[in-house]
């Protein structure tokens, strides 16, 4: 065991960085990931403000950390939402749904997600094995549409970054207010009952 100074209390090594991004985690609900330091995390924690050092070398360290626990949640709520409904038109609406859902649940942690600055695009990350998950997880729904008949085209890699960017500007648009939550069902179903239905342009 070791002790920090003051009124912090003793923490062990071995639970340390759990309970850092548990603290950290907590205070991301209510406020964006650019307030936070190292210093208030440890606080949070009930630790000395040099413990997080033990496992994070900075701030940046901090973040990328607590991005990849987001994203394990983000990508989760999507796998557990797109399981359940018996069609592929279905789970690919509950897939959105669970996107956009987060997002306006979870608006700070949605927001680190995607930050470039914490994550940039194309970059070795710990959140890269995730996004790969993810990104899976709509091939493999966009594949089982493609056997349906319910999805003609020979494009399904088009079609899977136009769904993203619509489930993605959806979500924008439900965070700042311009759409209620409850739309997106009913966006998404009109979207896909169309252009599913279409045969691909020659």
């Amino acid at each position: 065991m070791s002790s920090s100074r003051g009124s912090a209390r003793p923490y062990h090594h071995g639970l340390l960085r759990h309970e850092l991004l548990t603290a950290a985690r907590t205070l991301l609900a209510g406020r964006p990931a650019a307030e936070l330091s190292l210093r208030e995390v440890a606080r949070q924690a009930g630790v000395s403000h040099a413990a997080p050092y033990h496992h994070f070398s900075d701030r940046h360290a901090l973040l990328l950390a607590l991005g990849e626990v987001c994203m394990t949640e983000f990508v989760a709520a999507q796998e557990q939402a797109a399981a359940a409904p018996p069609t592929p038109l279905a789970r690919l609406v509950a897939l959105g749904e669970a996107y956009v859902g987060y997002a306006a649940q979870h608006p700070h942690a949605f927001t680190l997600i995607f930050d470039p600055q914490v994550c940039p695009p194309g970059s070795v990350s710990p959140l890269a094995p995730l996004i790969e998950r993810n990104q899976t997880l709509l091939a493999r729904l966009l594949a089982e549409a493609q056997a349906s008949g319910d999805l003609q085209t020979a494009q399904p890699e088009v079609v899977a970054q136009g769904l993203w960017a619509t489930v993605h500007g959806l979500a924008h648009l439900v965070m700042s207010g311009h759409l209620p939550p409850h739309a997106t069902a009913q966006i998404l179903w009109g979207l896909l009952s169309v252009e599913f239905r279409a045969a691909t342009p020659r």
